[in-house]
């Protein structure tokens, strides 16, 4: 029986990892079982699968939480800490799907103890890659990754050497509005923004996905995961999203993973690695299917692909000023305070300042330094923010 934990368990890949864990209950032990607001379905989830212990991150919600586990053997936490208390115990398998720099610390703890991550956290690869990857060498912890793109690169990878990778290839969906006229975007509404056309998801990565921002962060993840450099990779706007990554290589061959729209394929595959286990997803009939179409993205639209490129040639710190800008500028699109393609505009501006001002970006990527760039981006971003406000 194996032990594990579920980091953002009340999320769309914390929902599809526990729906796979429930169709095998036999075979798991789990430990913890963390969220947020969503104290019902993380109270049953943490009954239904008999978890340990339910953490929400919100303190003040813990008396919400407590009185629906209430008849249980669950234990009741809240906080930051607590999540990172549950991160430190001894398990086999970690899910790793908190939102937001958050999950950053709590996975760094997990790698710390030797098991396997399943990271769908990007942030943790965008602000901290080498780092990430450091700790888990250092603690001889398996790191897997459960973004459907780069799961499909792991997944081409097998049995491949790295050295004969001409290019990575992954693929975006376009997000709601990949055939509005250009002109359209800068009137485009939160709930149009809030609706994808092939998955579903949490409103934050549908609106990234809207905005390519959650492509951005791939981009800069495929650099960190596979050590490709930024002309290596490439992104074509696939409109069908049965194709998730494509891997060239030197003779020319390119493999492509092709699969329905169903996170739990990537879960699934990393839950069960080394091996391959049969999964609840769709069988793709390529006969009916007839045909996939790729074209490739205008920046001048999604100038988050831009911007991401830029911190892959910059390196060091400029993931984590780039994740914070982006995250301060999503919250105030969400709060009405600004347009759509603001957001980007945001994420330049906070990019050029911190770039230009010395200390920061160069610094030693170090958890502390991090969380101090993370805490400057989101204030130089609010300012920013003001400033346009004014």
């Amino acid at each position: 029986m194996r032990r594990v934990n579920i980091f953002g368990a009340t999320g769309s890949v914390g929902q599809n990892t526990i729906d796979l864990i429930s169709r095998a209950p036999e075979d798991y032990d789990v430990v913890a079982l963390t969220g947020a607001s969503n104290i019902r379905q993380l109270a049953a989830d943490a009954k239904h699968l008999r978890a340990d212990v339910a953490i929400t991150a919100l303190d003040h919600l813990l008396p919400d939480l407590r009185e629906a586990l209430q008849g249980s053997d669950v234990v009741a936490a809240a906080g930051a800490n607590a999540i990172q208390e549950a991160a430190t115990r001894p398990v086999d398998w970690t899910m790793s799907a908190i939102v937001g720099a958050a999950g950053l610390a709590p996975g760094l703890a997990a790698l710390q103890q030797g098991g396997t991550l399943a990271l769908a956290n990007k942030e943790s690869l965008v602000c901290a890659g080498a780092l990430m990857l450091e700790t888990a060498k250092a603690h001889q912890a398996r790191l897997l990754p459960v973004d459907s793109e780069h799961s499909a690169v792991f997944q081409a990878l097998v049995g491949e050497d790295i050295a004969t990778v001409e290019r990575i290839i992954i693929t975006a969906s376009g997000g709601a509005f990949r055939d509005w006229p250009i002109e359209d975007l800068p009137m485009a509404t939160l709930d149009q923004a809030s609706s994808h056309p092939n998955w579903d998801m949490g409103q934050r990565i549908t609106i990234d996905s809207a905005s390519m921002f959650n492509k951005a962060m791939e981009l800069i993840e495929t650099k960190e995961y596979f050590g490709a450099s930024s002309e290596q990779i490439e992104v074509l706007i696939h409109p069908e999203s049965l194709i998730h990554a494509m891997v060239g290589f030197t003779d020319g061959a390119l493999m492509a993973h092709v699969g329905p729209p169903d996170m739990r394929h990537a879960i699934g595959y990393a839950l069960h690695w080394p091996e391959r286990r049969h999964l609840p997803v769709d069988r793709l009939d390529l006969a009916r299917i007839a045909q996939l179409s790729f074209r490739a993205p205008c920046e001048t639209r999604w100038p988050a692909l831009r911007l991401a490129r830029e911190v892959m040639e910059t390196g060091k710190l400029a993931g984590a000023v780039f994740n914070a800008a982006k995250e301060t500028a999503l919250d105030a699109f969400i709060a009405g305070q600004i347009g759509f393609t603001q957001m980007a505009e945001v994420v330049e501006d906070v990019l050029d300042t911190m770039t230009a001002a010395s200390g920061h970006i160069d610094a030693t990527m170090t958890l502390d330094n991090v969380a101090e760039v993370d805490h400057v981006a989101r204030q130089t971003a609010t300012r920013a923010l003001q400033k346009r406000a004014g």
